[in-house]
């Protein structure tokens, strides 16, 4: 074989390998550019479903504090009616109670009776304003003894009977639980106690039970 077909294969051969080198190289290239375009793939993907779900589980939990909210308000609401009125006595006892008949009244009995020992500090059942206040029943009538009379926001009054003691006076603002007078046994009365009512003026006559208007208003008597 001459020298020259020796050149000639070497040269083909080289150029074989070469082509064969650049063929593999261009495939492991592209191979390797698959591969690390697949997981930056795959990890955009969960991205956004990851954002997905996290903004579904912010709706989710807006919604769950609104509906929350919204149970809570009609409690709120119950508890701010509830705080408006209180008992006019603590450590009583219930006697004589409204629409009850005898001779001991004019008519039928106009309120609730709270037997109480002589002294027992008497609450106004809720803010307002005194309108009465005095012996006579603050104007009644004699057989209300000693009496107050409290105007409130809601436009009812009660009235308070039969004290050893007033501690206001006419036109004075006063709070809800505030200590107003002492319980006693003036007036027409058979034994120490506080005779409780609430009207629809300030005036006798338009009395109306009681114990229904403190429950209703959520006071537990």
């Amino acid at each position: 074989m001459s020298a020259k077909r020796v050149s000639t294969r070497r040269t083909r051969t080289a150029l074989v390998a070469t082509g064969l080198g650049v063929a593999l190289a261009f495939g492991a290239g592209t191979t390797a550019a698959f591969a690390d375009e697949a997981p930056t793939t795959l990890t955009g993907t969960a991205a956004l479903v990851a954002e997905q779900a996290q903004a579904q589980a912010a709706t989710a939990a807006t919604a769950a504090k609104a509906a929350d909210a919204a149970k809570a308000a009609p409690a709120a609401k119950a508890v701010e009616k509830t705080v408006l009125w209180t008992k006019p006595v603590a450590g009583y006892t219930l006697s004589a109670t409204f629409g009850k008949g005898g001779t001991m009244w004019a008519s039928k009995h106009s309120g609730q009776d709270f037997a109480v020992p002589v002294g027992t500090p008497v609450h106004a059942a809720s803010a307002g304003v005194v309108v009465k206040a005095g012996p006579n029943g603050g104007g009644d009538g004699p057989a209300y003894g000693n009496a107050i009379v409290i105007k409130h926001a809601d436009k009812t009054y009660s009235q308070y009977a039969h004290l050893s003691k007033i501690n206001v006076t006419i036109g004075q603002k006063v709070s809800k639980n505030q200590t107003i007078g002492l319980s006693g046994n003036t007036g027409n009365s058979s034994g120490p106690h506080l005779h409780f009512e609430i009207r629809t003026t300030a005036n006798y006559g338009s009395a109306i039970n009681p114990m229904s208007f403190l429950r209703t208003a959520g006071v537990s008597i």
